[in-house]
């Protein structure tokens, strides 16, 4: 929903409106879209003003191929610098021995580590996209399927959790080079050191991929992977509060091996504005504040998880430990997508998920997949998950009786409470 004082494009992007009217449109829209809607994308947030000045500085103009001292372009005077910063604040910031803030995004860094440990045609593991893992873990529709032979574990029917012995046999049984811990839809701890043991006796090297729960990790809301895994891979948004990127880190006694698969191995110059954003955002990572946030969003996952299982909602294993809750709606007699097409009407942001042993198409999945990053960059507290579990109740049921007038209602509400908890670097009157 839309307020009548918005800023115009004009206002805050003078020289776009001026060249590019249509476009500086389109942006205009999207702010007061992400000013005005609940956005319960668990991949999704919000940066700071500052992320958002550094991903548009001067330094897009630069081309910076190599790493900083070893470039092959001269005038990296301040480049190199901004690399450095960055490289330091994360290694600070994690506690790892090596750090590359060059991939360009989370698939990127991941197919780095395959090209750093492994040849086309090995065993690689990972958690199975209807699970809750990723694309990149080797699934087959993946290039990481079509040139390796992945091999996927799951969860337990009964418990929606990993079943470590199940996994053991299975990498004791498949040998793999790689093994991968994380994924994109699990709503609970991940065990890195049970993943390392499993790791340390089939041989595989362990990549713990936190590009969900990195801010978590950062902020001591989530056990972090450095004393397990031989390889992190993360994105530096979601809950990182980041730009649009990512990063690799190891130790050191990998770091050539990831160094050189990232550059020459997939990719030509970093995109320095993007490194940039990272340094402030690992900058404020490193903040008490930032550690109040972390715990913040899962104290508020909880909360919402709870009060959405009182109103009879079924959670994947039951709730979360984290920033994720995963619905299953069949019991609403409501699939996935239309439950969420009708969420998006009533300004509430979802996205349609599979759920484990889902009967239904990917495209049609049965459930929806919800998180907090982006309401708690708002400010809003535990106080407040009734109130958004609500609406979502609202809605789902509106969705199944086509009831477009409730979801119009719910979102005069939502844009009430978004207007009294303004989104960090939105533009504002």
């Amino acid at each position: 929903m839309t307020h009548p004082s918005s800023p115009s494009p004009s206002e805050h992007h003078p020289a776009l409106a001026a060249e590019d009217p249509e476009l500086a449109a389109l942006i205009g829209a999207e702010e007061r879209l992400q000013a005005g809607t609940l956005r319960l994308i668990p991949s999704e947030n919000y940066v700071s003003a500052a992320v958002l000045e550094a991903s548009g500085t001067v330094l897009q103009n630069k081309y910076s191929e190599g790493y900083p001292g070893r470039r092959y372009y001269e005038g990296q005077q301040n480049i190199d610098p901004v690399e450095r910063l960055a490289v330091a604040r994360a290694k600070a910031v994690f506690g790892v021995e090596h750090a590359n803030v060059q991939p360009y995004s989370g698939s990127p860094a991941n197919l780095a580590v395959y090209l750093a440990f492994a040849e086309p045609g090995d065993t690689v593991m990972g958690m199975a996209l209807p699970m809750g893992g990723h694309l990149t873990h080797g699934w087959g529709v993946s290039a990481t399927g079509k040139w390796f032979r992945g091999v996927q574990y799951g969860v337990r029917q009964d418990t929606g959790l990993v079943d470590l012995d199940e996994v053991r046999d299975l990498a004791l049984k498949e040998r793999p080079k790689l093994i991968f811990c994380g994924g994109t839809a699990l709503p609970r701890t991940i065990d890195f050191a049970a993943f390392a043991e499993i790791a340390h006796e089939a041989g595989a090297v362990l990549v713990a991929d936190i590009a969900h729960i990195a801010g978590l990790i950062a902020g001591g809301a989530h056990p972090s992977p450095v004393p397990h895994a031989d390889v992190i891979s993360t994105t530096t948004h979601k809950t990182l509060r980041g730009p649009r990127g990512a990063m690799l880190m190891a130790r050191e006694e990998h770091a050539k091996a990831i160094d050189k698969a990232v550059f020459p191995g997939l990719q030509g110059g970093p995109h320095n504005q993007t490194t940039a954003a990272i340094a402030v955002a690992l900058h404020e990572a490193s903040r008490p504040s930032f550690r109040d946030y972390a715990h913040a969003v899962v104290a508020n996952a909880k909360a919402l998880a709870d009060a959405l299982l009182a109103r009879g909602f079924d959670l994947v294993s039951g709730g979360t430990d984290n920033h994720l809750i995963l619905m299953d709606l069949t019991p609403k007699d409501v699939p996935g997508k239309v439950a969420a097409k009708a969420l998006d009407r009533a300004g509430i942001v979802v996205n349609y998920n599979t759920v484990p042993f889902d009967p239904r198409k990917p495209f049609d999945p049965s459930g929806v997949r919800i998180g907090t990053p982006s309401l708690t960059s708002r400010g809003l507290g535990a106080e407040h998950m009734a109130t958004v579990a609500d609406w979502i109740d609202r809605g789902v049921a509106a969705a199944r009786a086509e009831d477009e007038d409730a979801l119009t209602k719910i979102r005069a509400e939502v844009a009430d409470l978004m207007s009294a908890h303004p989104a960090p670097g939105l533009p504002t009157d």
